[in-house]
């Protein structure tokens, strides 16, 4: 058991103002994969709560036409960033990609900061509540000043010095900014329905019982998303518990059983997928074409 505690101890010699890329890459690749995946998705699902995103996003039909591919697209951009960094050749191809999906878009600054904060913060929560072991210190800062510095490339003003002030900041957003529109529920339904389909029948079923328990009172009231029955709130706390005690085990072997492709709409990934082409259909022919192969 002391053998999986020893990327922790690792990290814990690093500086995570000066090491923050390398740290959040390790713990969100290797410390905990399939934790911070499930993160980013409740991330996804909580902007959703803002009418006015959730009006945009409704807006373009992305959602309603081409889940699978938004999530992809965020997923593998993302992914990017931390794999090479946010300053590497590809980093700087991924951050253009991003700028460029939002920028046919009037975007409230505050609205552009939320949605980053839920990146470094949905995350945390999740694996805090529902992984192998909590988010250590080290991790948390790296994950701040990770997104922060991405935040800056993305031309995001006001963006906080501090965890602390910048999870304030969530909060109170969530506070005065979450609503129930239509909007929210249709993008929210989407999502459900994208989350679900991962999975084959009847296990597809069972799940989507299951995943509105991934969220609180408030956001389901906001998506207008019934709350899961009792029956599924066991069975998703067993299903989950059972997850992290075999993750803390063997988790070499968990990873094998629960890979699933990263980007279904791209085949072939990770190898030879053009970067330039990942994103919403109004980036593509704007950017020059690179290729990976």
């Amino acid at each position: 058991m002391r053998k999986r505690y020893a990327t922790l101890r690792h990290l814990q010699t690093l500086d995570p103002a000066v090491d923050h890329e390398l740290i959040h890459r390790i713990s969100s690749d290797r410390e905990f994969p399939w934790d911070y995946g499930r993160g980013l998705e409740i991330a996804i699902w909580r902007t959703c709560c803002v009418p006015v995103i959730s009006e945009m996003l409704d807006g373009t039909g992305e959602f309603a036409l081409r889940a699978q591919k938004r999530y992809d697209d965020t997923r593998i951009l993302l992914g990017e960033l931390v794999k090479g960094g946010y300053d590497s050749e590809r980093g700087r191809l991924a951050l253009r990609q991003i700028n460029r999906a939002h920028a046919r878009f009037d975007i409230a600054n505050e609205d552009m900061l939320y949605v980053l904060s839920t990146f470094v913060f949905e995350p945390v929560r999740w694996i805090d509540r529902w992984a192998w072991r909590r988010v250590s210190t080290v991790e948390k800062l790296a994950a701040f000043h990770f997104f922060v510095a991405v935040g800056r490339r993305m031309n995001i003003s006001g963006l906080p010095t501090d965890y602390h002030a910048f999870e304030q900041f969530n909060r109170e957003y969530e506070e005065r900014m979450f609503r129930f529109a239509p909007s929210n529920q249709r993008v929210g339904m989407s999502l459900l329905g994208l989350y679900s389909s991962w999975y084959p029948r009847p296990l597809a079923s069972l799940v989507k019982a299951t995943l509105p328990c991934r969220l609180d009172d408030v956001a389901l009231r906001m998506l207008g998303i019934v709350p899961a029955p009792s029956w599924a709130r066991a069975l998703n706390r067993l299903g989950l518990r059972g997850h992290a005690f075999a993750e803390r085990l063997a988790p070499r072997t968990v990873g094998r059983l629960l890979a699933r492709p990263t980007a279904r709409t791209y085949p072939g990934y990770p190898l030879g997928y053009d970067l330039s082409r990942i994103g919403p259909g109004w980036t593509v022919a704007r950017v020059s074409e690179v290729s990976d192969r």
